[in-house]
């Protein structure tokens, strides 16, 4: 199965927003390009139509517009994304993504273009109370942080038993 983390941003207050895209709704993004509008639904954001902006691979290389397929290819670049020159007439060649998503896609970065009925934080406070983490969860991270506290207590004792011997 393909998953995929959205990057979900709201230009009007510039706040952006993490969903995990699973099943489904992320096969349905798959052939998607940079710069196609979606509709929210895919997103778990009903009513919203969104715009893909771009998005990296599996590996970390980014998507680029101007690169068609879904393929990872090293282009020879002067300036945008992928390479920000430090001086001016620098080239550098890079490794970049094509503009369609693909399933070595990892993370997909979208804006919204037309608001819902609902607000955003509404819609994901639902997502966040029906995936509440179980209470073996939290009783197995307790009791890891358990043995990283006393970790650092027997260093010191070890340390102490050192300086004793030597003196």
């Amino acid at each position: 199965m393909v998953e995929f983390k959205v990057v979900v941003n709201n230009p009007k207050d510039g706040k952006s927003y993490n969903i995990e895209v699973t099943g489904h709704h992320a096969n349905s993004l798959i052939g998607k390009k940079i710069g196609d509008e979606v509709d929210g639904i895919f997103v778990s954001l009903p009513g919203y139509k969104l715009q893909i902006t771009g998005g990296t691979d599996k590996d970390g290389f980014p998507m680029r517009s101007d690169l068609p397929g879904m393929v990872r290819k090293r282009l020879l670049l002067t300036k945008g994304v992928g390479f920000k020159p430090k001086e001016k007439g620098l080239r550098r060649r890079k490794t970049v993504h094509g503009n369609t998503v693909s399933q070595n896609i990892v993370q997909i970065n979208m804006k919204i273009t037309k608001h819902g009925p609902r607000a955003i934080e509404d819609l994901l406070a639902l997502q966040k109370k029906e995936e509440k983490p179980s209470e073996e969860k939290k009783e197995a991270t307790e009791a890891t942080e358990e043995k990283l506290e006393e970790k650092p207590e027997k260093k010191e004792e070890v340390k102490e038993e050192k300086k004793v011997e030597g003196s």
